[in-house]
């Protein structure tokens, strides 16, 4: 069976380290927000070009106190995507702001920056941008126009830990960058876990103070704030993972580079590249009009693709209707319909790429 990820095999390729770093937390007496958080958060921060970086539950998680430290809530509105994980939207929504989507561009699948003076109001506080699959967004356009606006520009680069723009990590080009460690990401622990960059040292203290019910001192509650703190073992295997991050990512781009020079000419869409950025490959999406019979036809082959996502949040139950947007939202609808992602992880051999690619080859 080829899975569309499998975090499992990362934790054998690094099974004797990460064992070891999780029995030394186990021995110790420190469990929550101890040494191996406060060393996670020094050494990520510094493989991500900032200041500081605080770790939390979650990405979610991570979205919502990047918010809230920014002092946006209730009335307040922050632009960014529907083609996206619900939990970028529902970070907006957890902090009583109004998300405000706009449509993704038809080439990168990032967020479509000629869509941001139509949505533009008063209440526009924030610009959320999604590095969706590995890529970054259009940092150029959209910091542009916070700047004209003066707004601020957030990064949601949870499928884009390592990522580049403009030989910058991604996370350190707005004023917070947000990364989830869920165990599929690139970065990804063995459970649940998030972190959070930024290089203003005000923002850092307010979301420390933020995760943990507003403490500077213990039990003096400063602020309203939440119980999103990170545990020591996510951070001790998260310390580990860091360590591969760029040989791993390199894997990633060495499979999608296989699928590039063997799928070319044939009738999917692949994915294209911006100038000037190095993709690190979360997913791997190609497009296609038959979907539902190529991901039959995959299965057949015990190939198990996926599909992120099938359905934009704005036609989503839980949102259709009661969210605002740009006026079309066409890209994001038609994708919806087509992608498919296939199999990639750093672990995953060769060989099995060759499978993938052979079962496309005869898709008819």
């Amino acid at each position: 069976m080829i899975l569309c990820a499998n975090p499992a095999a990362q934790f054998l390729s690094y099974q004797s380290e990460i064992e070891a770093a999780v029995l030394a937390v186990m021995r110790g007496n420190r469990y929550i927000l101890g040494s191996e958080v406060t060393a996670l958060e020094s050494e990520f921060a510094s493989f991500i070009g900032t200041t500081f970086a605080v770790g939390v539950a979650n990405g979610t998680d991570a979205i919502e106190l990047a918010l809230r430290a920014l002092d946006i809530g209730p009335g307040d509105e922050v632009i960014t995507v529907s083609h996206t994980a619900v939990a970028t939207v529902a970070a907006i929504e957890a902090c009583g702001a109004v998300p405000v989507l706009v449509d993704v561009d038809s080439t990168y699948f990032t967020l479509n920056p000629a869509q941001l003076p139509e949505v533009l109001t008063s209440r526009t506080k924030a610009v959320l941008a999604v590095h969706l699959y590995g890529q970054a967004a259009d940092l150029d356009a959209i910091g542009h126009f916070c700047n004209e606006h003066d707004l601020a520009l957030i990064e949601d680069a949870s499928q884009a830990h390592g990522a580049r723009w403009n030989d910058r990590r991604v996370g350190s080009i707005g004023r917070i960058g947000c990364f989830s460690c869920y165990p599929t990401k690139n970065l990804g622990a063995i459970g649940d876990a998030g972190l959070i960059t930024t290089s203003d040292p005000a923002l850092a203290e307010k979301l420390r103070m933020l995760r943990e019910y507003g403490w500077r001192e213990r039990y003096v509650s400063e602020l309203p704030g939440l119980n999103t703190r990170l545990d020591e073992l996510q951070a001790a295997i998260l310390r580990i993972k860091l360590r591969h991050l760029d040989a791993d990512n390199s894997k990633r781009r060495q499979i999608a580079e296989q699928y590039a020079k063997q799928l070319t000419g044939l009738p999917f869409g692949l994915p294209a590249v911006r100038d000037n950025v190095e993709h690190v490959y979360h997913l791997y999406v190609t497009k296609s009009v038959r979907r539902a019979e190529l991901m039959d036809h995959l299965k057949s082959r015990d190939i198990h693709a996926g599909v992120h996502y099938p359905m934009p949040v704005h036609l989503q139950p839980a949102y259709k209707g009661r969210v605002r947007t740009a006026k079309s939202m066409v890209v994001s609808e038609g994708l919806a319909a087509e992608v498919v992602s296939l199999p990639i992880y750093p672990e995953l051999p060769p060989e099995s790429a060759d499978r993938v690619i052979a079962a496309l080859k005869d898709f008819h």
